[in-house]
């Protein structure tokens, strides 16, 4: 008697504990909807002969499939998911704002100081010419090359802005004027005969700006053989319209380049200008009148955000591993039970696409804040790539919000027929990206010369989109030069082919397709017939999410008698099994 007392004791001892490390082990885990309760059946032992652990599984995997307000009334636990997922998107937003008003001030700084230097060193040049600006004299080149100098040796007397050269030491450092040019060549057109070397010779001369009035006599452009010249000259500037937001103003380095384009060799050089900014804290300063944003506050809301997004990619990363482990405990107790292989579909249902896009805008957000906080301590100056990142993930968190508008009958439907049609859709664009890859390579090999929305495949494939799109469709044809009646009337049968080609059919039929699974999930839906394996397995449990059953207690009869036979033995399951 004593004896039985003391293995009573020590089988409900066990049950405790296993229900307590459940319990434990899912209080936290929780935020994400994506708790399922540890495995503590072992359903390699599962036999016909005992339906208490299927049904266990059965109410593990309805009990995963829950909406955050079904669990809560399963279980009781509080939609922490979703008091996260708000948290998240709004300081994430937040940061995202922060950040776009500090980039468009520097963008806006760096492209007005672009045409500024256009303004300043290209002579007579008129804003949007840039495509068209060029010179075709030798005297315009030279005349051209004088007054970039000269602009550059006036530069304190005819800005407006606070430009200063680049000194280096005592002095200022030069501007550097470099002529690329074929090594020896021969040329004679009338007699179509030419001798050329091919080796790239490079002369580079520089000028001080207080010595710049001396420099134009001792200019010799090799204009036969001549490929570019480019005069390079370094400035420097304060971006002082930050003050007014109270934040530090930042030190501009810019490197400009203005190069004369004569590689085509056919009387026209074409001219433009460049500049590359490095973007450094200033050294010494003083702000009075206006106090200072505290850079360390932004830091530490940044370190805020990445703890964050930390935390919720390691229990979306648990979330998806614990779908995949119940998975293969389906799948298991199929094929110990039914002899059957769980299909695919099947099986793709226990791995949540919301779950991975959280992951993946996580490690975005992560990277993006971590290059946030070195542009803003001046570690880094590139903006393009931080604003990829924060960009994409901050994308990628709305979108997640799908995900909650799906728990609503009315929009689910839409979000099932995105998911439903998605591999047709995918296939369906397969198949007429090839057709449309055709027509972008035969329209840029025989349209290029005659047309210019042809000249490259770029541009091709921009204005065949366009036209998909119905946009621009009369000037792509009036456009068409008609220089010869073949190609002329080849590009009438090209562009009048692709348009009924692809906006009659492809669309119409691309349209149709979404439309189909739209109606093949409606009438799903209203019959509430189980249309997967997956899906009639679960149609069998009738339990309620209110029903009691779920909760971790002595009194549920499946989680009991789980908790029993993960204390048994293994000689007594031996037995038991037997």
């Amino acid at each position: 008697m004593e004896e039985t007392k003391q293995v009573s004791e020590c089988e409900m001892l066990c049950i405790i504990q296993q229900c307590s490390d459940m319990e434990e082990s899912s209080d936290f885990y929780d935020v994400y909807d994506t708790d399922i309760h540890p495995p503590w059946s072992d359903h390699q032992h599962l036999s016909p002969e005992d339906p208490e652990n299927v049904e266990c599984l059965r109410r593990k995997i309805k009990y995963y499939f829950m909406n955050p307000c079904e669990k809560y009334h399963a279980r009781g636990r509080k939609p922490w998911k979703l008091i996260l997922q708000i948290i998240k998107i709004a300081i994430i937003t937040i940061q995202l704002v922060s950040f776009g008003l500090s980039n468009q001030m520097v963008v806006t700084f760096k492209e007005e100081n672009l045409m500024t230097f256009k303004h300043l060193f290209l002579k007579d040049y008129v804003d949007g010419s840039m495509d068209t600006y060029a010179v075709y004299r030798q005297a315009d080149v030279y005349d051209h090359i004088d007054y970039i100098i000269k602009q550059y040796g006036l530069l304190h007397n005819i800005t407006v802005g606070n430009h200063e050269y680049e000194k280096n030491g005592a002095n200022f450092t030069p501007l550097s004027m470099c002529q690329e040019f074929y090594r020896n060549s021969t040329i004679y057109p009338e007699n179509e005969t030419f001798e050329i070397d091919a080796q790239v010779e490079t002369e580079c001369i520089e000028v001080y700006p207080m010595h710049w009035p001396s420099l134009l006599p001792h200019i010799n452009l090799h204009f036969k053989r001549m490929l570019s010249v480019k005069i390079m000259f370094d400035l420097k500037a304060i971006n002082l319209q930050t003050v007014r937001y109270r934040e530090l103003p930042d030190c501009y380095h810019f490197k400009v380049v203005i190069t004369f384009n004569n590689q085509a060799h056919s009387g026209r050089i074409k001219v433009d200008l460049e500049n590359d900014v490095e973007i450094n804290e200033c050294r010494d300063w003083k702000v009075t009148g206006a106090s200072a944003r505290n850079i360390y506050l932004t830091v530490l809301f940044d370190c805020l955000i990445i703890v964050t997004c930390i935390t919720s990619f390691t229990l979306c990363t648990r979330s998806v591993l614990n779908g995949i482990q119940l998975q293969f405990e389906y799948t298991l107790s199929c094929r110990k039970h039914s002899g059957r292989e769980v299909p695919w579909s099947d099986r793709l249902e226990f791995v949540n696409g919301w779950y991975i896009l959280i992951i993946v805008s996580d490690t975005l957000t992560i990277i993006g804040s971590i290059l946030k906080i070195e542009i803003q301590t001046k570690v880094l100056t590139s903006y393009d790539v931080c604003s990829i990142l924060l960009g994409t993930g901050t994308m990628f968190v709305w979108i997640g919000v799908i995900r909650y508008m799906g728990y609503f009958r009315k929009y689910n439907i839409l979000i099932l027929t995105l998911r439903a049609a998605f591999p047709n859709v995918i296939r369906f664009i397969c198949c007429a990206g090839i057709i449309y890859l055709s027509y972008c390579l035969c329209g840029w090999i025989v349209l290029g010369p005659y047309h210019e929305k042809f000249r490259t495949l770029n541009t091709v494939s921009e204005c065949l989109f366009s036209l998909i799109n119905g946009d621009d469709m009369f000037p792509t044809f009036k456009n068409m030069t008609q220089k010869s009646s073949l190609v002329w009337l080849f590009s009438r049968v090209y562009l009048y082919s692709f348009v009924s080609l692809f906006i009659y059919m492809i669309l119409s039929l691309f349209i149709t397709l979404i439309t189909d699974t739209y109606d093949t999930i409606k009438q799903q839906q209203q019959s509430g017939t189980p249309t997967s394996e997956l899906q009639r397995f679960l149609s069998e449990c009738k339990d309620l999410p209110n029903s009691g059953v779920y909760r971790l207690d002595k009194s549920n009869t499946c989680f009991f008698n789980c908790c029993m036979s993960r204390c048994k033995k293994p000689e007594e399951r031996m037995t038991s099994e037997a």
